[in-house]
């Protein structure tokens, strides 16, 4: 499961990939549990037909999802991920699940443990065509004293069969994957219904994914 990512840095070519200004805030690029990344979803308003509201929004928010019953934000550093078999019962996701609060989480890579050697060695995950990711998640809105803050997980999918993602995690563990979206259901993803959002759990094609010695400098993605 995804516990560290890079996230989208150059403005223009997050704009040109995900058609949204990034957030004046974006937070870090490089990511772990509990440090503040963008992540894109659809504003409610967008469904009242309201020209002035975008049908997409980048926000800044929390890796590792704060529900609004959290007494305080510690939660975050254990819902990085969900699974997708069991978000609908889960507390921590049960609420933003079924009420579709759907985001998409930008990513230039994403790192996985490699436990064929016998130790772990982390390894960057790319996109084959050298493009942003864009990986499926959940959002949430928790109220403090000190105003409100957004968070988000990554919903994650069995990957038995994924000739690339079954490389990675310890032999005695299920194999796990994010959910990464074809670009084209971006904007399906965002305004799908609860009883929808299991359509788009799906494994991401191995030939489009490329992993550690594969993947080129980060700098030659940058047209």
């Amino acid at each position: 499961m995804c516990s560290h990512y890079q996230a989208v840095k150059e403005r223009e070519r997050y704009i040109r990939h995900f058609g949204v200004e990034p957030p004046a805030e974006p937070g870090k690029f490089d990511v772990w549990p509990g440090y503040a990344a963008s992540f894109i979803h659809r504003p409610r308003e967008a469904d009242l037909g309201d020209e002035a509201v975008p049908e997409r929004e980048a926000l800044s928010g929390v890796f590792g999802l704060i529900p609004h019953w959290a007494t305080d934000t510690k939660i975050g550093r254990q819902t990085f991920n969900a699974r997708s078999e069991t978000v609908a019962s889960k507390p921590s996701f049960r609420d933003a699940w079924n009420h579709a609060q759907h985001c998409i989480i930008p990513v230039d890579a994403f790192y996985e443990p490699d436990w064929r050697n016998g130790k772990a060695v982390a390894t960057r995950i790319a996109s084959e065509n050298g493009e942003p990711l864009g990986i499926a998640g959940l959002w949430s809105s928790w109220k403090s004293a000190k105003g409100v803050l957004h968070s988000f997980t990554m919903l994650t999918i069995n990957a038995d069969g994924h000739e690339l993602m079954g490389r990675f995690h310890k032999p005695v563990d299920e194999k796990r994957m994010v959910v990464i979206l074809p670009t084209d259901s971006y904007d399906a993803w965002l305004k799908a219904k609860p009883e929808q959002s299991m359509d788009f759990m799906r494994q991401y094609p191995t030939g489009q994914l490329l992993a550690g010695a594969d993947v080129p400098a980060q700098d030659s993605f940058i047209p």
